[in-house]
Formats: structure tokens, sequence, C-alpha cells
């Protein structure tokens, strides 16, 4: 198929036991995770401890096993100079876990001088980041399929695992005492390098130790057995189907894999046949534009703050340009002499300019000064910082004909101006919503901000209140429902069953001890809401109540209990 040829060459770079180099102790030490060993020691292994085994068997079969708990934050912290010594050669660093990282091959290969010289610098740059000499086989050589002349292809190495015991030489002499045993630390941290098509193979060949040579690959996976594919489900099905090996595997043809083991099978059988499912995804940094002004001596006056916005503004602006990028928000933040800050977002999306910018600089000094924000400060300003937020790939801006960017802008400025009094969240908008009740249908929106519906308002709502014009929407919506009770002519609280019964017609609605004649109604309409999740659920039913003097009303019954949740003109 087209792209069979084009996948990318991979080097990885892996380090064994890496749960274990993460934590101190004496070998033998072992990492536990979920009730099971997720990694051991050599000493370890050398008793028998094995990944995934219950801690019972572990601790039978190494009775001085130390047992330790994973440490995520360890791992990861402990790795970085690693990915900071590969990120030496290439920036396209992916960070797989702790332990096992990957970056192309095509680039740095052609810089450093092929892929066997790029192997042994990284090798070499890693094992100095790690604090040891590098090991002989952490720099791969290349392997021999089978079907060439040479030595046969090696069997996949264990770095980790001991050597077999070599017995003891009748003409060597015996102690009559065995040496009192003595704690030994683990070993150093050590690495591996592999290379080969695709990320999958690559991570088997650095296990190995080994350069796979280009278009091999799949040559390299033939003796691995199914279960190295990581689908134990599918492994299993194929093991029962006569096809314990990833070659066996790879040579069914793709249509009949497809038709038989669906998408999951369709990737196995990709990554069997030495093919690639995905690209390599660097980890993503996002960039620091930021801008900021330090005072030293404290500047006593905010004025001179606002002549050194414009400068940080246009700085900001070359940044963003240079970079390819737009921001939605930018941070306000000044400092003061006395460990005082105050921070404030700004709306940008590209249409502020350095000097609109500028000027939202000085309008929000004067909101901070007008309320009193460093009135007791009097060692004055130590910094001042622009900082982009919410950054995005620059599409640019299509201006709007017949004077309307004019009238944009100006409504712009309006809120600009007002935000910079009440804050960004203080001025909204209406925005509609998914729900039932009028105050479900609508929610309120920082102006400026950018509003995605969680639950598409156009949805099917069943026991919606219906009618969403001027005329049939409520004028008035309360916040939080009140509660009010609902009598009947008799004085009794009228109720409503689970069949959406009422127990009589409402003649009286009280609120706040004041009394409203009921001069019609009708309902309800009954709502089961969140019912499989306990936290939410609730049972409603609605009623619109019309009272003396044409005002009406929308009341709700929860929990036997009856509330306004709001008002008709």
């Amino acid at each position: 198929m087209p792209g069979d040829d084009r996948t990318p060459r991979v080097l990885v770079v892996w380090c064994p036991d890496w749960p274990v180099v993460a934590v101190t102790g004496d070998d033998p030490v072992a990492v536990t995770e979920g009730g099971r060993i997720l990694a051991c020691s050599a000493g370890a292994r050398a008793a028998g401890v094995r990944q995934g085994q219950r801690l019972k068997l572990a601790q039978r079969l190494c009775p001085e096993l130390e047992l330790r708990d994973r440490d995520p934050e360890a791992e990861t912290r402990r790795f970085e100079p690693v990915v900071a010594a590969v990120e030496a050669f290439t920036p396209r660093v992916e960070v797989i876990r702790p332990g096992l990282c990957a970056i192309p091959v095509k680039g740095p290969g052609r810089y450093f001088g092929g892929e066997e010289a790029l192997a042994t610098l990284v090798g070499t740059a890693v094992a100095d980041a790690l604090g040891r000499p590098p090991v002989p086989d952490a720099v791969p050589g290349a392997v021999t399929v089978p079907g060439e002349p040479g030595e046969p292809r090696p069997t996949e190495p264990r770095p980790t695992e001991p050597p077999e015991p070599r017995p003891t030489e009748p003409s060597e002499p015996q102690p009559t005492e065995p040496p009192e045993p003595q704690p030994t630390r683990a070993a150093a941290p050590s690495a591996l390098i592999g290379v080969a098509d695709g990320l999958f193979a690559a991570v088997l060949a650095a296990r190995a130790g080994m350069l796979v040579p280009a278009g091999r690959t799949a040559e390299f996976l033939a003796p691995y057995p199914v279960g190295a594919l990581g689908d134990e489900a599918l492994a299993e099905l194929l093991d029962r189907l006569g096809l314990p090996t990833v070659g066996a595997f790879a040579a069914l043809p793709s249509e009949a894999v497809a038709d038989r083991f669906g998408p999951a099978g369709t990737v196995a059988h990709r990554l069997a046949r030495g093919l690639q499912p995905r690209p390599l995804v660097p980890r993503d940094e996002e960039p620091d534009l930021a801008v900021e002004q330090r005072f030293d001596p404290p500047e006593p006056s905010a004025e001179p703050l606002v002549f050194v916005a414009r400068t940080l503004a246009e700085q900001l602006h070359r940044r963003l340009a240079g970079a390819g990028l737009t921001c939605r928000r930018v941070a306000v933040e000044v400092a003061c002499a006395d460990g005082r800050t105050a921070s404030r977002l700004w709306r940008h999306e590209g249409r502020l300019s350095a000097a609109a910018l500028a000027e939202r600089v000085r309008w929000q000094l004067q909101a901070w000064q007008g309320a009193g924000t460093f009135a007791d400060s009097r060692e004055g300003f130590t910094l001042l910082r622009l900082a982009p937020d919410g950054l995005s790939p620059d599409q640019g801006r299509q201006l709007a004909l017949w004077g309307q960017a004019v009238a944009d802008d100006r409504v712009e400025r309006a809120v600009a101006r007002v935000q910079s009094v009440l804050g960004h969240a203080g001025l909204r908008r209406i925005e509609p919503a998914g729900g039932r009740g009028p105050g479900e249908q609508q929610v309120r929106v920082p102006w400026g901000e950018p509003y995605e519906a969680a639950v598409p308002a156009d949805a099917p709502w069943p026991g919606r209140l219906a009618g969403r014009s001027a005329d049939l929407w409520p004028a008035v919506v309360l916040r939080e429902p009140a509660p009010v009770r609902v009598l009947d002519e008799a004085g009794r609280p009228v109720t409503v069953d689970g069949r959406a019964g009422v127990s009589a017609r409402p003649a009286l609605v009280v609120f706040r001890g004041r009394e409203e004649r009921v001069a019609g109604w009708t309902g309800p309409w009954p709502a089961v809401e969140y019912w499989w999740d306990q936290s939410q659920a609730c049972r409603r039913a609605r009623f619109q109540v019309v009272v003396d003097g044409g005002r009406a009303l929308l009341l709700t019954v929860e929990g036997g209990g009856w509330y306004l949740e709001a008002g008709y003109d």
C-alpha cells in the first residue's frame, strides 16, 4: 500500500527498571503497584521475582526483598535529565513514559553522520546524564536477519538479568564457612538504544540493544510471540488459531484481518508488518512570550508604568508575530515592593494594537487606584508584566465593510472600560444552553469569552418549558427558586404524586406571607432528571399559575416542596 515504505525511522532510549531507579533501597528491591510487582532489581530477579507477581509469592521467593511503593513524581523528575540530554540532538522528543523516550531519526541522523553515529552519541549523552560510563551494549550494531550470511540473529538480550551462576570447578578451593551476606545497593541506572522502522519495533529494538536495518523490521519482529503486540485478548485468540508468532500473524492478508478482527486487529497487524500506526507526538511546551519591566529602585507612582506599558505591548506583539501565534487574553500583572501583587485578564484575540493594549493597562491601573488596591503601599511598584494567555495559531482576521469594524471597536472599547472597573467577569452576556427550566436554558458568560454548550440547546428535552419567544418566555427568572406554599380551597397543601396526579385544585399561592388567589392554572409537566447519577438525580413537575391581577407565575414542585421559579408579564 502507499505509505508502507515510508514508515519513519525511530530511535528509542530505554532505561530498564526505571521505577526501581527512582526509589532508593538495597538490592534486592522491588516496586509495587496494585498489590503486584511492577519492577524489581537484578538481585530480586536472581531470586525468581518477576513483574506481575503477587507480593506474597515474591516475598516467599525472596524473603529479604525490600518493597517500595511506586513514586511517579520521582520517576518523572529523575528522567528529566535524560530527556534534556536527548533534546540536545532534536527538540522532537516524545516521552512515552518515564524511562522510555523516542525521537525521529531522519533529521538528526543526517546531521550527525548516520544512524549508528547518532545512536552512539545519544548513548554517550544519556550515560553522562545518568552519571555512569556508557554501557557497551547501549550502542547498537546492525542486526543480522534470517537468510543473510553471517552469524545467526541474536535473541533479545535481557541486560538487567544476571548471568547464570558458573558452576564451581572441582579444583577451586571451597570456603569452610560462607561469608556473611552484606547488603548491596541496587545497580546504577543504565540505558539501551534501539533503532527500527516505527515506534513499536524501535521499543523492542531498544530492549534488545539493536539497530534494525531499514526495511527489515518485519523480519526482526517475526520471531516475537504475538503477546508482544500488547493486546492480550487478541494474542490469546491468535494462539488458539495456531498463529503464535508475530511473523505468522503478519503473513495474513490485511483484508482478512480487518474482516475477522476489526479495527484493533488491523492496528496490531500493521505493527506486526513493521508499519507505523501513528507519528511521534513530541511533548508540547508552551512558549514563554511574556514581557516584563522591573523597577529598581521601586517606582512610587503609576504614571511611568503607563509609558512602559506601551513599550511592553509592542514587544509582546512582536513576539507573538514572530512565533506565528495570537492570544485570547492578556494578563496585566503588577507587583509592589511590599510583596503585594494584582493581576487582571483582558480580552485580546488579536484585536488590540500596542496602543490599545497600553491604554487598557492605564485603565487597569486607574481602576486599581480608584479601588484602593495599592493605597497602603508606600514603597512603590517593582514589576509590570504582560503575559499572553490562550495561545493559538494566528489565522488572521477578515475586516468588516461599511463601518461595521468601527462600530464593533467602539463597543469593545466601552466593554473594556467597564471590565477594567468590574473585572473580566463583571460584564456578562446571555447564551442559550440545554435544559428544561428557564434558568437552565440560559447561561451568563463573561463578555468576549467563547462559549460552547455542553449539551446542545436544540436537543430534544422531554418536559421542557415551551415557547422561547418574547411573548411566551418569562420576563423575570430568579437566580435561585424561592420557596412558596400552594394551598387548596380547604387550606390544605397541594401535593403531586409519583404519577403526576394533583391532590386538589390550587386555590392560593403564599409567597413571603402574602396570599395570591389563583385564577387559573395548567400543568403539571413532570420531569425525571439524572436518574443515573444519585448526586444529581431529581424528580420535579412545573405548573403555570395565573393569580388575581393577571400576573402569571412559573411554579415547581420538588421533594414535596413548592418553589417560585420565574414570573411572566
